[in-house]
């Protein structure tokens, strides 16, 4: 059977939030060998000088104009400001707390290209939406109460990050319409990961890898090739064929991927019913999508 621009715009995004989910809980491993920056810094640098040489010899459609300075906001927006604020949160919180803060990522998003006139909520969409929610919430509430002191404040710092991500959503489809998802991505990254490195080295960020373990140079490694340049070529793409809120809601997988990394790798604790949980996401998912 064939599958239509929307299905496979959908099975990229779910495909992006899984490695999403993967990367959350190798941030959550790592982040308390260095700083939200220089991690980011890491991530998308390394995701650019990826993307970079790819798009050059794919001859990509880079952006025209004043869509430059727009690019680069959105990528500072996203890449530099979620991104910051991301790996923060993860310095508060678990993973699987962080990652069920970014489930509501969908609602957001809806609520937000709602506001801008993007497209239209429906009683479907918001159906599946709060049906995926729920299934994170059931899949992950076993590990919730597993929280470290103050870990309320990671899920506020996520909950702004959240929004960052909402917004690039939203915003990004016409630009990347007009250039194509590799250049809009490695354009926007390439913005970011300047204003990550500026910062770095203001703070000498980088002092701090020369105390890093294999482990967790395994875990930058996967963050800056996989977790950057693989996840976001993905999102992108997505972003590129189907609504927002269709993309969004695949966010509701990363939970669940991040919680299994946060169990193998620090020891934080997921339940039984995580495959439950993960049936209504599926769920939740395809009500919102279909």
């Amino acid at each position: 059977m064939t599958m239509t621009r929307d299905q496979t715009s959908v099975l990229a995004a779910i495909a992006s939030s899984a490695i999403g989910g993967v990367a959350g809980g190798a941030t959550r491993f790592v982040i308390h060998a260095t700083d939200p920056v220089t991690l980011g810094v890491f991530r998308f640098g390394t995701g650019f000088l990826i993307l970079l040489p790819i798009a050059l010899v794919m001859k990509s459609s880079w952006p025209k104009g004043r869509d430059w300075v727009a690019v680069a906001l959105l990528g500072i927006l996203f890449f530099f400001a979620f991104s910051v604020l991301f790996n923060l949160a993860y310095s508060y919180t678990t993973a699987a707390r962080g990652a069920l803060t970014l489930s509501t990522m969908p609602l957001t998003t809806m609520l937000v290209g709602a506001a801008f006139g993007v497209e239209k909520m429906t009683a479907r969409k918001t159906i599946g939406v709060l049906v995926a929610m729920a299934g994170v919430f059931f899949a992950l509430m076993l590990g919730l109460a597993d929280a470290p002191a103050g870990a309320w404040r990671g899920e506020v710092v996520m909950l702004a990050a959240t929004l960052c991500m909402s917004l690039y959503n939203v915003w990004s489809r016409p630009f990347i319409a007009r250039s194509d998802p590799l250049a809009f991505l490695t354009a926007g990254m390439g913005a970011a990961a300047l204003c990550l490195l500026l910062w770095a080295v203001a703070i000498h960020g980088f002092d701090a890898a020369a105390h890093f373990e294999p482990t967790q140079w395994l875990a930058i490694a996967y963050l800056g090739v996989i977790g950057s340049a693989g996840a976001f070529i993905l999102w992108v793409f997505a972003l590129s064929r189907t609504s927002p809120t269709k993309t969004a809601v695949t966010i509701t997988v990363n939970p669940v991927f991040a919680s299994i990394v946060g169990a193998f790798a620090i020891g934080e604790g997921i339940g039984v019913n995580l495959i439950a949980g993960l049936a209504a996401v599926a769920v939740g998912i395809w009500i919102a999508t279909t």
